[in-house]
């Protein structure tokens, strides 16, 4: 591991401040280490001396203030430390959640949600010691140790010498340690993301194991992870014992060095007492600094492990293309949305191309069978797929139109809270609309008030989806949205329900409302406006097909050969 990583810095500012704070704390008690050192030996040597008593309390009186000086000193450095540790890692987690956010569900869904959360949150929290004890005790070291090095060497050459060989070995074996720290301790944290996948994997999957009789199995694995990560856990504590052994044993044998050094000089005379107990005393403080990194490494390495993950998604946004939005006022009631020679980029190939649009007042179906990339045309409308051709609202590209759209995917997307918690989702809450939103997607039976687990855990498939698109019609309404998008909003529900919530989005367009709606049911097309047949590629193609549906409502009572078919209800 580097010192300081130079990518913590970039991504976390706050610290900057925090750096230059700790440089001074450090200077400022630097200088009292040096001023009670000289303050003290001088009243020690005075009274070995014999010296009246009335000249020495003036210098043990300054001794004992620059004590009450250095434990203030102390606790402002813990304060700051604590406080600029804090605001890092809000930053950083602000950061990463910012980048998860702008490279959307398309990279998420490549990753491993687990890993992830468990890096924001205690991969995060244990850099709490990187930036509150590590990165302050490298600040005093640079800082504090030439200064009691040079002060020793202007007092006595010879034991500043000694000092100045004897300390790069603390180093050397630091790094020698590091490394074989660092091994562990990755390889633990790695176990660690493998346990909260797999137990995360494991109860989302509990019914399922449970119908097959496979719970037990399911069981052990996640006991035999978790026996992995206490074992390596073990490993990471046993090499941090051993390197604070041999940290302080180095440390220990170098004073030691000195001191007998000094205790032969003093016999033969060739050093003066206050010299002699002057060095005696600040060699044990120059090293204490390059002690300190030492054990302040071990607590700050769980949570640089932690870091490539959080570099990983950091990096892949600061180098995404910056988005292009024009400066414009959110588009009113009654928006065109329109995709033109729109091409989906999804694993490695291609989708077909397609251009369409939904005018303000009608339905648009797009249907098509499984695979044809109906789902990938909604997240190219979100901004969520890499795509050739344009997004465009009232006539205007946006990098992505998801500040006009209200949109419920094929997956509920619930939190923990209550009904309606999830249904005013990021909205202001409104009982009386989130009542009617609930009513019109067809669960009116559902009280607002029930108390959802993880995912949604408390309401059955066809529940969840129907309070997913409960939300988005609450939205739609609350803030105004021109465009309504639902892909696959019936797929759990019956025939009577899914006829209600059919009525529900022919009502939304009568106010004038542009519904785009992913469906493979054969009901959808009674509501529909236009139809948008996507169909798959010829085996194997010449070129890529282009699916294209008409932009205007008039040109739309025909098929295609292309591969659309344009309905008029």
């Amino acid at each position: 591991m580097k010192p300081v990583d130079p990518r913590l810095l970039h991504y976390t500012t706050a610290s900057r401040g925090f750096f230059a704070l700790s440089a001074a704390i450090v200077l400022a008690q630097t200088g009292v280490i040096v001023g009670f050192a000289w303050a003290l030996t001088t009243a020690l040597v005075g009274a070995i001396q014999g010296r009246p008593v009335a000249e020495l309390w003036g210098y043990v009186g300054v001794a004992a203030s620059l004590v009450l000086v250095r434990g203030l000193l102390i606790a402002a450095s813990e304060r700051a430390s604590a406080r600029g540790a804090a605001a890092a890692s809000l930053q950083l987690r602000a950061a990463l959640l910012g980048a998860v956010a702008r490279l959307g569900p398309g990279w998420l869904a490549r990753r491993n949600a687990a890993s992830l959360a468990l890096t924001a949150g205690h991969g995060l929290e244990a850099l709490d010691a990187y930036f509150g004890r590590y990165l302050p005790q490298l600040v005093a070291t640079a800082i504090t140790m030439p200064i009691l090095i040079g002060a020793i060497a202007l007092a006595d050459p010879l034991s500043g010498l000694i000092v100045a060989l004897t300390i790069p070995l603390i180093p050397l074996f630091m790094v020698l340690i590091g490394l074989a720290t660092r091994g562990v301790q990755q390889k633990q944290y790695r176990t660690l993301g493998r346990l909260a996948a797999r137990f995360a994997d494991t109860v989302e999957g509990l019914g399922t194991l449970k119908a097959f009789g496979r719970q037990h199995r399911a069981a052990r694995s996640i006991e035999t992870i978790t026996r992995d990560y206490k074992r390596e856990t073990m490993t990471v504590l046993r090499v941090s014992f051993l390197s604070g052994f041999a940290l302080e044993f180095l440390a220990s044998i170098s004073v030691a060095i000195v001191a007998v050094t000094i205790g032969f000089r003093l016999l033969a005379g060739d050093l003066s007492l206050l010299v002699g107990l002057f060095v005696l005393l600040l060699a044990p403080e120059a090293y204490l600094p390059l002690r300190q990194v030492g054990v302040q490494f071990h607590a700050a390495s769980e949570g640089v492990a932690a870091t490539e993950e959080i570099f990983d998604a950091l990096d892949a946004a600061h180098s995404a293309p910056h988005e292009q939005i024009p400066d414009a006022d959110a588009p009113a009631l009654g928006s065109t949305i329109a995709l033109d020679r729109v091409r989906v980029h999804r694993e490695g190939h291609a989708l077909p191309e397609v251009s369409l649009s939904v005018w303000p007042g009608e339905v648009v179906l797009v249907t098509g069978p499984s695979g044809v990339g109906k789902s990938s045309l909604i997240a190219a409308v979100l901004g969520h797929a890499e795509h050739d051709g344009e997004v465009r609202v009232d006539g205007v590209a946006v990098a992505h139109a998801r500040d006009s759209v209200a949109w419920a995917g094929q997956r509920p997307g619930l939190v923990s809270g209550t009904v309606a918690e999830n249904v005013a989702l990021g909205s202001p809450a409104d009982p009386m609309r989130i009542t009617s939103a609930l009513t019109d997607a067809g669960v009116a039976d559902l009280d607002p008030a029930i108390v959802l687990g993880a995912g949604g855990a408390g309401l059955s498939g066809g529940q969840a989806q129907r309070v997913a698109v409960a939300r988005a019609l609450y939205r739609a309404r609350v803030a105004g949205v021109p465009v309504l998008v639902l892909d696959e909003p019936s797929s759990a529900l019956d025939a009577d329900t899914e006829s209600h919530l059919w009525n529900t989005l022919r009502r939304e367009a009568a106010v004038g409302r542009a519904v785009l709606l992913v469906s493979h049911r054969r009901s959808a097309r009674a509501i529909a406006d236009r139809v948008v047949e996507l169909s798959p590629p010829a085996s194997p193609p010449r070129e890529s097909p282009r699916i294209v549906a008409s932009a205007a409502p008039e040109a739309t009572d025909s098929g295609d050969s292309r591969g659309v078919q344009g309905v008029r209800s």
